[in-house]
């Protein structure tokens, strides 16, 4: 928590717009963020969410798309592209 207010926060130690110095005590401060919080969560707990995690991506690896899915993105796009049009036409023909 104090590693995200840190970087959200407008007072830094080294001023952000400076070239190089200034982003990097922002990811030295992420960096000790980030190795803190692994100390922190105890190993049953961090074994427990990667299991999670390799669970769902063999999930959404395993999700195939479906025909409809393919043919509404088409529809939208389609229909976005002559309301575009058609909306521009307009303006041309009110503006003359």
């Amino acid at each position: 928590m104090c590693t995200a207010a840190y970087l959200f926060s407008p007072i830094q130690l080294i001023p952000s717009f400076i070239p190089f110095i200034g982003f990097l005590d922002d990811w030295l401060v992420v960096l000790l963020g980030v190795k803190l919080l692994h100390k922190i969560i105890p190993p049953d707990v961090l074994t427990e969410c990667r299991m999670l995690a390799e669970a769902a991506e063999i999930r959404k690896k395993m999700k195939c798309r479906s025909a409809a899915s393919l043919l509404g993105s088409v529809a939208v796009v389609s229909l976005w592209l002559l309301v575009t049009v058609a909306g521009s036409a307009l303006i041309v023909i009110y503006s003359r």
